[in-house]
């Protein structure tokens, strides 16, 4: 078994070999298939998230039959930096990535989402822009002075609220037809833009333990012990986008959902600060809608992806 690393970049895939090759190939149709003549089955192929450069790579590689890993690109650096490469070049990427798909036994192997549920990842990202232009012109807005100016940004503020408004509807008609949706039924804060979020992002839900799913989204405690000293555990890391979702939804679970609002103010009873009761609580409630996912695959296992 070899490792294969894969730098990738809009134009070019950097790829190295465990066995000292390297080359170049397009980050095209043409790349992809001359990639693959190269490779052996027994190949372990890791490549680095690249603000989605690398996502037509790894649906061609993986529905041809190879096993390819996506790894963080924090989780590439922090191997980098722990193997002395402290230098950064995109062929020394390749050679690390190569070298971390010998030696890493914990990498996770790429499994497409079904396309609707695909579809709905891309649906979440683009409202998220959409949020964040609607929270940039109002910070704008608060301070232009010229009445020019206030209008357009106005027109922009419009625009971007009917637009926010169209996405939303087109994420509940795409939410009615994903069998899925059952397992997020009658949970109070599992509304609309959590459950597709959770859908669209998290293709693990369901499918991991409750510790690790927690550790996915950065809502797990982590130790920070040494010898004797016994450091205060925090969480951090994660998908940013999911646990921000998560913890607006959370904020009406621990109102209305029984069971968290229960453990909330018991939490809050014991003396422990507001926000570590809610992420507590965020960590509860993702550990719910995972058990309910699962079982909804037990009992309806989903079609494989083509």
């Amino acid at each position: 078994m070899g490792g294969v690393g894969v730098d990738v970049s809009k134009p070019i895939l950097d790829v190295a070999w465990s066995s000292g090759k390297e080359r170049a190939f397009a980050n095209s149709l043409t790349g992809w298939k001359a990639l693959a003549r190269g490779l052996s089955k027994d190949d372990r192929i890791v490549l680095e998230a690249t603000g989605d450069y690398e996502q037509g790579v790894l649906d061609y590689l993986t529905q041809a039959g190879f096993w390819v890993c996506r790894v963080n690109a924090r989780q590439a650096r922090d191997f980098a930096k722990g193997m002395g490469l402290l230098a950064k070049t995109d062929r020394l990427d390749a050679r690390m990535l190569a070298q971390m798909a010998c030696v890493v036994g914990t990498l996770n192997r790429y499994v497409p989402p079904p396309p609707a549920q695909r579809e709905i990842g891309q649906w979440i990202t683009r409202r998220q822009q959409v949020v964040e232009t609607l929270h940039r012109v109002r910070q704008r807005l608060a301070m232009l002075e010229d009445a020019q100016l206030r209008r357009w940004a106005q027109q922009e503020l419009l625009a971007a609220t009917r637009q926010l408004r169209r996405i939303e509807q087109g994420l509940r008609e795409r939410l009615q037809a994903l069998p899925v949706r059952s397992a997020f039924a009658h949970v109070k804060g599992a509304g609309v833009v959590l459950t597709t979020t959770l859908i669209g992002l998290v293709p693990e839900l369901g499918r991991l333990s409750r510790r690790a799913i927690a550790k996915l989204i950065g809502v797990a405690p982590l130790n920070d012990d040494s010898g004797t000293r016994h450091g205060r555990r925090s969480v951090w890391g994660g998908r940013a986008l999911v646990r921000a979702v998560l913890y607006m939804a959370t904020l009406t679970a621990v109102r209305h959902e029984p069971p968290l609002r229960t453990m909330y103010q018991r939490l809050r009873a014991n003396g422990k600060a507001k926000k570590v009761a809610l992420v507590a609580c965020m960590r509860k409630f993702l550990v719910i809608l995972n058990a309910r996912v699962r079982e909804h695959y037990e009992q309806n296992p989903p079609a494989p992806a083509l």
